[in-house]
């Protein structure tokens, strides 16, 4: 008989649990986790690139306070996410992140849209 789906994912989860426990395995962890930071913040940044290359000809029309304005949010919001990635997150920290990463999200969608508003 098969088990269920779910619950064979949590047995193999436990499993894994009880490895790393009964080998000692904390310390690879902690670096395996760091290494994933890393990789995660490098994934966001090659996105981030990817866009801008994407769009730059349209961007560099723009005038030198929208360009000024677009790319500081994207430097606010980059800061922000290298700041809490190796930062201890605490409640405060986690509210500080959502709202600087608001500001910057803001700055750029209002930017966006005012240089592509024809009235």
């Amino acid at each position: 008989m098969r088990a269920h789906p779910t619950l064979r994912g949590f047995l193999i989860l436990a499993a894994i649990a009880a490895v790393i426990v009964a080998l000692q395995l904390q310390a690879t962890l902690d670096a395996l986790y760091l290494i994933a930071k890393i990789a995660f913040l490098l994934a966001i940044a090659f996105f981030c690139f990817l866009l801008w290359r994407e769009h730059r000809s349209d961007i560099d029309t723009w005038s030198g306070r929208a360009r000024a304005a677009f790319y500081g949010g994207a430097a606010l919001i980059v800061a922000d996410i290298a700041a809490i990635a190796f930062l201890d997150e605490t409640g405060l920290d986690a509210v500080a992140f959502v709202l600087v990463l608001a500001a910057g999200g803001f700055a750029m969608w209002r930017t966006w849209r005012d240089q592509h508003t024809y009235s």
